[in-house]
């Protein structure tokens, strides 16, 4: 692997915008500086005019593997991972058979080092009694528990106050949860059906699965994490209603209740429902506009920490039945980091914030080592971007397994040039280095 010298880029980094070299060797970052002119050996990038950042760290995605790779594989999605400027992943334990012992753990750690482009790391998951196998765990090599208090299926439900009064009482880690209440959903949905009959549309989505489903069951997390002082992450916030159980008046590192948002939530709304219909059916579901702009508020002031993607693929022709059966999720990875910063270009967050809520704080609150930042000694994972030429989103040029995008037809103003993941270029102009795989994330725990 050749070390790599890149020249003049436009750093996003630590809250800072500059101008630097950047030199590559031995998978890491060896020197940044104003100019380095002393290097011979190095494969020279230039660099001028692009924007360099460190890559983007999602903590949620589901690549369903074992069992669903009909819709999606590690191999193929962590390839449109890299190829959207995400160098590092965290996912999710709903496969077949279940992520909920440390022998089905160890399995997709397996498969990922035989495969994976992106960094990556895998949540064990929460059943009503899997905690036995949770406690062999050694959360030093694990990104985080997973518990599903909504929308699951199986035993990994778990939504028994008593399991969970275990849970956060005696598990020591970072627990990330998925919070909607589903009884009040299964009650929501039945008053639904019983008025409009079985054909009803995607446009009740957010209906069924509305701000109380969501702020009750989120509400009961941050209870019992206070209660315990449990580590507590909650994943995807969909409403207005639930930002008022997080906040920003203290440090990130003091924080023990942190919260994520998901690209999707900050992107669409209710109204889109009408011309996407299922391929915009998430859980939580996307809501109004007054959610969407609040939540987008609420990334850039501080008070979520995290953008992730929950990048959740299902074939076609899964999203194409009746609402009713449709399965929830859309692919997201490809193109999170430059829909975000579409956002950046239309005034309603800064690069730096992006940088940070998708690298720097995913860093420091699943405490990974040597990530999410532009540092000597650090991993090269970076992505360097083009400001200026767009990124049309066709059939073409989609690399999801499943095919298809809800950005299918949209044009974005930016475009990811190269990918660097431990200090390989990995992906560049469309072109893909497969001759290695990424590394398995460690946490300084």
């Amino acid at each position: 692997m050749p070390d790599y010298l890149i020249k003049q880029a436009t750093l996003v980094n630590e809250n800072e915008i500059f101008v630097a070299d950047v030199l590559i060797e031995n998978e890491r970052i060896s020197r940044i500086e104003t100019e380095i002119d002393d290097v011979k050996d190095a494969v020279v990038i230039d660099a001028k005019g692009m924007y360099l950042l460190p890559g983007a760290i999602d903590d949620q995605v589901h690549f369903r593997e074992p069992g669903l790779t009909h819709k999606g594989e590690i191999y193929t999605e962590a390839k449109a991972a890299v190829a959207g400027g995400i160098t590092s992943f965290m996912e999710m334990p709903n496969t077949n058979p279940q992520t909920t012992t440390l022998d089905e753990l160890n399995k997709k750690y397996k498969r990922a080092s035989e495969c994976s482009l992106a960094n990556y790391s895998f949540y064990m998951g929460t059943t009503n009694g899997n905690l036995d196998e949770i406690r062999k765990v050694d959360f030093r090599e694990v990104c985080g528990l997973k518990i599903f208090m909504g929308s699951s299926t199986g035993d990994m439900l778990v939504d028994n106050r008593e399991v969970l009064e275990k849970i956060f009482s005696s598990v020591k880690t970072l627990i990330a949860t998925h919070c909607e209440d589903d009884p009040m959903v299964k009650e929501n949905q039945q008053r639904i059906v019983e008025e409009y009959g079985e054909e009803i549309d995607a446009s009740f989505h957010p209906i069924i699965r509305n701000e109380d489903v969501c702020y009750r069951s989120s509400r009961m997390a941050v209870e019992l994490a206070k209660k315990y002082n449990t580590r507590l992450h909650i994943l995807h916030i969909s409403t207005a209603k639930e930002l008022s159980l997080f906040t920003n008046k203290i440090p990130l590192k003091d924080k023990r209740i942190t919260a994520e948002a998901c690209v999707h939530h900050m992107w669409f709304s209710d109204e889109e429902y009408k011309t996407k219909g299922n391929l915009i059916k998430w859980n939580p579901a996307v809501k109004t506009l007054y959610d969407r702009d609040k939540i987008l508020e609420a990334v850039a002031d501080g008070t979520i920490d995290v953008i992730a993607t929950d990048h959740a693929p299902h074939t076609i022709d899964e999203k194409s039945q009746v609402y009713l059966k449709a399965p929830s999720g859309g692919p997201l990875v490809q193109h999170a980091v430059i829909a975000m910063i579409d956002l950046y270009k239309q005034g309603k967050i800064s690069l730096g914030t992006i940088v940070q809520r998708m690298s720097h704080n995913v860093a420091e609150l699943f405490e990974i080592k040597d990530r999410g930042y532009i540092r000597e000694g650090y991993f090269a994972d970076l992505v360097l971007i083009d400001m200026k030429t767009g990124t049309k989103v066709t059939k073409e040029n989609i690399l999801y397994k499943c095919g298809w995008s809800p950005f299918e037809g949209h044009t974005f103003g930016s475009k990811v040039l190269k990918t660097f993941v431990n200090g390989r270029l990995v992906f560049d102009n469309g072109k893909f280095d497969e001759s290695g795989y990424g590394k398995r994330l460690t946490f300084n725990r």
